[in-house]
C-alpha cells in the first residue's frame, strides 16, 4: 500500500474474474483499488490486450495501485457450487484479501457478490471502468500463469497454450489421455467423457 493516508477518501475497488469457461483449473478473481492521482495507460478488457502487454500492465498495476489482491476457487469447489457461485466466492475472497477494505465495489457483469460494503454490477465494466479493467488484467494474468504451471504437472493436455478452455487440442487430449485431477467434473464435455468410459 502507498504511504499516503487514504482514511478519509472513499475507496472504490474494481473486481473481475477469469476462467468461467475452461474445462479445467480454478476460477480466479482480482480486486484493485486504483490511485486517482496515478494514471495507468491502456487499462481495459484483458481479452482485448495482447499477452505481452497484459504482463507489463499487471506489473504496473501491482506497483501503482493503492491495494490489489487475487483469489481463486479450485475445480473441486466449482463442481460443488457451480461456476456462478464459485465466481462470486472468488470475488468475495479477492475483496477480503485487500490490504485496505473499500467503501464501494464495482463488479464486471450483471451479478454482485455479497460484501460488507456497497456493490454494483456494471455490464462491460472491464472496458468502461479503469479499476475493473485492472482487475480483469490481474485475474487473467494470474490464472494464465497458474495454468502454465499445471501444464508442467499434467503434460500432454496443452494447458500452457489453451489455459483449459475447450479447444480442439484440449478435447482431443481428453479423448487420448482421459481426465486429470484438475478437470471440472460438472462441465458437460468432461462429464460426458466420464459417462462414456
Amino acid at each position: 500500500m502507498r504511504t499516503e493516508s487514504f482514511i478519509e477518501r472513499k475507496l472504490v475497488a474494481g473486481v473481475d474474474e477469469a476462467g468461467r469457461g475452461p474445462l479445467a483449473g480454478p476460477v480466479v478473481a482480482a480486486a484493485v483499488i486504483l490511485d486517482d492521482n496515478v494514471v495507468i495507460a491502456g487499462l481495459g478488457d484483458s481479452k482485448t490486450i495482447s499477452e505481452q502487454r497484459r504482463y507489463k500492465l499487471a506489473a504496473e498495476i501491482r506497483q501503482k495501485s493503492i491495494a490489489w489482491a487475487t483469489a481463486r476457487v479450485e475445480h473441486e469447489e466449482i463442481d460443488d457450487l457451480n461456476i456462478l457461485n464459485a465466481s462470486m466466492l472468488a470475488m468475495q475472497r479477492a475483496v477480503q484479501g485487500l490490504s485496505v477494505y473499500p467503501h464501494h465495489v464495482q463488479v464486471d457483469g450483471n451479478r454482485c457478490p455479497e460484501l460488507a460494503c456497497s456493490v454494483e454490477a456494471i455490464v462491460k465494466g472491464d472496458a468502461l471502468i479503469p479499476a475493473i479493467g485492472a482487475a480483469s488484467i490481474l485475474a487473467k494474468v494470474t490464472r494464465d500463469a497458474h495454468m502454465v504451471e499445471m501444464d508442467k504437472r499434467y503434460p500432454g493436455y496443452g494447458f500452457a497454450r489453451h489455459k483449459g478452455y475447450p479447444t480442439k487440442q484440449h478435447t482431443e487430449a481428453l479423448a487420448r489421455l482421459g481426465i486429470c485431477e484438475i478437470h471440472r467434473r460438472s462441465y458437460a464435455p468432461v462429464r460426458l467423457y466420464i459417462l462414456q468410459r
